[in-house]
């Protein structure tokens, strides 16, 4: 995926994040926790892989990404969350999650 795609999901996913982050549900949701663990991770792996890249950015790319990093990085999901769906609590249709079906955006993005 090119980089400038990568960056503005991350951007993306994080913002979602942090506005799910003070949900009801999916503050306690293992799905939240799981995806703002995945988030950090990709912004690392993107920072570890692609450094030159990242340092040659466009100004708003930068900046993107800069916010990105700060949004996932002040979420602190409960460790020990579990599935709000599983556990009763989430009435969303089946296969239907804020979370996750933001999370599955980047998988729809051409590499």
């Amino acid at each position: 995926m090119p980089l400038s795609n990568r960056i503005r999901y991350y951007y993306f996913i994080s913002g979602v994040l942090a506005r799910q982050s003070t949900d009801v549900h999916c503050v306690r949701c293992k799905a939240l926790g799981n995806s703002v663990r995945a988030v950090r991770e990709g912004i690392e792996d993107l920072e570890r892989t692609r450094p030159e890249e990242i340092r040659s950015l466009l100004p708003e790319l930068s900046r993107l990404l800069d916010d990105a990093q700060k949004t996932i990085g002040a979420l602190n999901p409960p460790a020990d969350a579990v599935g709000q769906k599983k556990a009763g609590n989430c009435k969303m249709p089946e296969g239907v999650c804020f979370v996750k079906s933001s999370k599955a955006i980047v998988e729809k993005i051409p590499a």
